[in-house]
């Protein structure tokens, strides 16, 4: 009589053996399901870093630009009020007027040895029938007719240099001219010339004083900016000095982000005063008179760089600040 195995206890290995498995593989689903969430959840920490690091790169770069415009506005300001005073000077007459007996020719000749003068800048010979027909022109009667003779003598008409437009150089201009016998009188509007160079002085003073103000004020502005989004990497950089950074290798990201943001910032500031410019002109082409290309020229440059030292050096004093900081004070602040 044959006897029959028993082969229950092997299908029961088996049962236990699948059950292990789907209890293996459940167990590192759950665990690859929670590394999967805590992978998710750093990204959208370092997605929400990145955006927010952005957005304090633009808020600095427009806080910057809007300082710089502000700025770039005081420097146009200041030279074109500069040019505008060399103009005004420079077209205040000063007239020479001359005897009888000197002939046209003579007087041609003295008025180009006065161009020769280092205090000159223009000269313009008015002869006695030129003098009566601009008469006739401005009054709308004719003096001949009742003084039978022409009144008038030739005159030169001399246009002085900025520096030499004022009344204590007039003085030894006059002294000196009348020493020549040909010349009766020196005829100039001492009145308003005063008023011109006392005028260009107060607008100077005011202009160098709130250039003064301003350049402080920026610079209180666009170091708090700076410092603010360097405050929020404070235990960045103390990482980097526990682990053997040297302070200029940790400094000099921050640098050149501030370097970045400095010529962004210059680049919007300049289209936005250029537009202005272009803006005004449209409406008084004369302004090229006193706003020349090297004003527009200096202008930009001196925005451009006013960027690019104000960003890199509030940059580079908040790093310093926040390097020579210990541990234990950057939980205080």
């Amino acid at each position: 009589m044959t006897r029959e195995r028993d082969y229950s206890w092997l299908k029961r290995v088996n049962c236990l053996y699948i059950c292990r498995k789907i209890i293996y593989f459940a167990r590192n689903l759950g665990c690859y399901a929670l590394l999967v969430r805590k992978d998710k959840s750093r990204m959208a920490k370092k997605h929400k870093s990145r955006r927010h690091g952005r957005l304090q790169v633009i808020t600095l770069c427009i806080s910057t630009s809007l300082v710089l415009i502000l700025l770039g506005a005081v420097v146009f300001t200041v030279l074109t009020a500069r040019n505008l005073s060399s103009y005004v000077k420079e077209n205040l007459t000063v007239t020479l007027m001359l005897t009888d007996d000197v002939s046209l020719s003579e007087s041609k000749n003295m008025s180009k040895k006065l161009l020769k003068e280092r205090f000159v800048s223009h000269t313009t010979f008015i002869s006695p029938e030129q003098a009566l027909k601009e008469h006739i022109q401005a009054m709308g009667a004719d003096p001949t007719e009742f003084l039978g003779g022409n009144p008038f003598v030739g005159s030169i008409e001399m246009q002085l240099k900025a520096d030499y437009a004022n009344s204590d150089s007039l003085r030894w201009i006059s002294k000196k001219l009348r020493s020549d016998h040909r010349i009766t009188d020196i005829v100039y509007q001492k009145d308003l010339m005063d008023m011109v160079n006392e005028n260009i002085r107060k607008i100077s003073i005011v202009l160098l004083v709130l250039a003064a103000l301003l350049a402080f004020i920026s610079f209180s502005l666009i170091n708090n900016t700076v410092r603010l989004g360097i405050f929020a990497r404070r235990f960045t950089i103390h990482t980097m000095k526990l682990v053997g950074a040297s302070w200029s290798f940790i400094r000099w990201p921050f640098l050149r982000l501030a370097l970045f943001e400095g010529i962004s910032a210059a680049i919007i500031a300049n289209a936005v005063l250029a537009g202005g410019f272009y803006a005004f002109y449209t409406f008084e082409p004369g302004i090229l008179v006193v706003a020349d290309y090297w004003v527009l020229g200096i202008t930009a440059g001196s925005v451009l760089i006013f960027g690019l030292f104000l960003t890199t050096f509030c940059s580079w004093l908040s790093v310093n600040k926040f390097l020579r900081m210990k541990a234990g004070d950057l939980y205080k602040i």
